[in-house]
C-alpha cells in the first residue's frame, strides 16, 4: 500500500513544531530563526511536502489560474493560439485552465468555472462575451480580455487589424490582374469575420471591382470545400478569377475542391486566406495569406489582464496589431 501524501501536520510532527510554524517558515517569515527555517525546509523536502495551490490561494487571495476560452480545436488557428497561451502563461508563473473549447454557449460552463476555480482572469478567443458571463465576471472582480475578438460588452481586447490585412489582399489580387473576385465569408457573428468581410468588400467596391460572388464557408474546412465545389461547378464565363476566404481553414477547403475539379489554382483561379497558419506553407496549399501576430497578441493580452488583476479601476482598451502579408504560389498573376 502506498504511503499517504505528506501534509503540513505530518511535517510539523517530524520537525517537532506546530503546524502554524511550518506555514510561517515556508513563507519565509522572519520571526522564525534562519536555523529553524532551514531545518523545516529540509524536513519538508525529505517528506515530499508541497503546499496545495488552493491553500496558497486562500492566503494570497489569488488562485494563479488564468481561464482560457478558445474556439473549435479542429481549426488549427485555435490550437496554435492555445499553445502560445500555455507557453506564455507558464513563463509568467501562472497556470492555465481551459474553461471552454469549441462551439456552443458559454453561459453555464464559464460561469461555473469562475465560481468553482476562482480564476484570477480570463482570455476569450472564440465568441463575443455573453452578458450573463460578463455580469458574473464583474461581480467576482475577474477581468476579461478578448483575443482576436472585439466584444460588444465593455471589456479589453487585443486583435489583428483585420480590415488592413483584407485591403492588402485586395491590393495584391488587383496587382495580379484579378478583377472577378469571390468572397468566402462566414455567417457567424464574430467581429473578426465582419471586419475581414467589410475591409475587403469596401476596398474592392471603391476600386470598381466588387465581389461577384459571396458564399458562406461556415468557418470550417467542410464549408470552404462546399464553397469551392460551387465555384468549380460554374461555367468558365461565370467563374471568378480569384477567391478570398476569410480564414485559412476555409481556404484549404476551397483549394482542395478546386483541384479535385481539375482547376489549376494560382493560374486559373487565385486563392488567398487569412490567419497565417503554418500549414499554409505546405506545398499542397502554398497559400497566400495574412499572418496574425499570435505571440505579440497573447503577450499584450496578458499585460492588460495582469494590470487589471492588480487594479480593476483601469479603463478598457482595444489594441490592434497588424499582420504580415505572405505571398505564395496560390495567387500568381493571370497568364
Amino acid at each position: 500500500m502506498s504511503e499517504r501524501r505528506a501534509t503540513i501536520v505530518t511535517v510539523a510532527e517530524a520537525a517537532g513544531v506546530a503546524p502554524s510554524t511550518i506555514s510561517r517558515a515556508l513563507k519565509g517569515d522572519k520571526r522564525i530563526s534562519p536555523e529553524t527555517r532551514a531545518r523545516i525546509a529540509r524536513v519538508a523536502s525529505e517528506l515530499g511536502y508541497t503546499p496545495y495551490a488552493s491553500a496558497r490561494a486562500l492566503a494570497s487571495g489569488q488562485s494563479g489560474l488564468i481561464g482560457v476560452v478558445v474556439g473549435p480545436i479542429t481549426n488549427p488557428f485555435y490550437t496554435q493560439l492555445l499553445y502560445e497561451a500555455v507557453r506564455q502563461i507558464g513563463e509568467r508563473g501562472m497556470r492555465l485552465l481551459v474553461i471552454h473549447a469549441g462551439p456552443g454557449p458559454l453561459e453555464n460552463s464559464m460561469a461555473d468555472a469562475l465560481l468553482q476555480y476562482q480564476v484570477d482572469g480570463c482570455l476569450i478567443s472564440s465568441v463575443d462575451l455573453p452578458s450573463h458571463v460578463g455580469a458574473v465576471c464583474a461581480a467576482n472582480a475577474v477581468p476579461v480580455v478578448m483575443v482576436n475578438r472585439v466584444a460588444q460588452a465593455d471589456t479589453c481586447a487585443v486583435v489583428c487589424d483585420n480590415e488592413f490585412g483584407s485591403v492588402q489582399l485586395g491590393e495584391l489580387l488587383l496587382r495580379r490582374g484579378r478583377r472577378r473576385t469571390a468572397l468566402v465569408r462566414t455567417s457567424t457573428p464574430s467581429s473578426t469575420a465582419r471586419e475581414r468581410d467589410a475591409g475587403f468588400t469596401t476596398f474592392m467596391q471603391a476600386a470598381g471591382h466588387p465581389p461577384v460572388l459571396r458564399l458562406d464557408g461556415q468557418s470550417c474546412y467542410e464549408g470552404g470545400f462546399a464553397a469551392g465545389q460551387k465555384i468549380a461547378a460554374l461555367t468558365t464565363a461565370e467563374r471568378p478569377d480569384s477567391v478570398y476566404a476569410v480564414s485559412d481553414i476555409m481556404a484549404y477547403g476551397v483549394l482542395d475542391a478546386l483541384r479535385l475539379a481539375g482547376i489549376a489554382v494560382g493560374r486559373d483561379i487565385a486563392v488567398v486566406g487569412f490567419d497565417g497558419l503554418p500549414q499554409s506553407a505546405r506545398p499542397i496549399y502554398n497559400l497566400t495569406t495574412v499572418e496574425q501576430p499570435i505571440g505579440p497578441m497573447i503577450s499584450r493580452a496578458l499585460d492588460l489582464l495582469q494590470a487589471r488583476m492588480r487594479d480593476r479601476t483601469l479603463p478598457d482598451e482595444t489594441i490592434s496589431l497588424r499582420g504580415r502579408l505572405i505571398e505564395r504560389g496560390s495567387s500568381r498573376s493571370i497568364p
